[in-house]
C-alpha cells in the first residue's frame, strides 16, 4: 500500500473538483446500483495518471455539455477493497490502473485501459470521454 502522504494530494486533484471517493466494496456496489451514469476514475501514482489520466478526466468533465450523473474515484494500491470490487464489475477486462470506466444503470458502457492512456495527451483522453458522455449521458 502506498503511503498517504503520496496518495492524498493525487486524490484531492479529483475530490477537490467534485469527485466522490469509493473506499469500500459496499460503496462500489451501492454506487453502481444507482440509476443513471457513473464515471469512475481508477487513480494511481504512475506518471500517466498525472500526465494525462487525471487532467484528461477533468478536461472532459469541465468541457462537455453532457456529463455523468455521478463522478467517482478510487485509488489503486491504496483503496484496495474498493478497487478489487470495482475490478469484478470490469470483467472481462484485466486489472488496469489508471483506468476510466463509465457505467450506465450499473452496466459498463465505456472503458479506457492503461494502455490507452500511456503516451497519450490529456486532450485525447478528454476527447474520448466527451464522445462517451455524448453517447451515454
Amino acid at each position: 500500500m502506498y503511503p498517504a502522504e503520496i496518495v492524498v494530494p493525487m486524490k484531492e486533484e479529483l475530490t477537490d473538483n467534485g469527485f466522490t471517493e469509493l473506499l469500500s466494496a459496499t460503496e462500489v456496489d451501492e454506487q453502481l446500483k444507482k440509476e443513471g451514469t457513473t464515471l469512475v476514475m481508477i487513480n494511481s501514482v504512475c506518471g500517466c495518471s498525472a500526465g494525462s489520466a487525471r487532467p484528461g478526466v477533468l478536461m472532459a468533465v469541465f468541457n462537455s455539455e453532457k456529463k455523468p450523473d455521478f463522478l467517482t474515484t478510487t485509488f489503486a494500491g491504496f483503496d484496495v477493497e474498493a478497487v478489487q470490487r470495482l475490478r469484478q464489475h470490469l470483467l472481462p477486462y484485466p486489472p488496469s490502473s489508471p483506468a476510466i470506466a463509465l457505467f450506465k444503470n450499473g452496466e459498463l458502457v465505456h472503458f479506457i485501459e492503461r494502455h490507452m492512456i500511456e503516451g497519450r495527451p490529456a486532450q485525447l483522453i478528454a476527447q474520448n470521454l466527451i464522445g462517451a458522455f455524448e453517447e451515454h449521458c
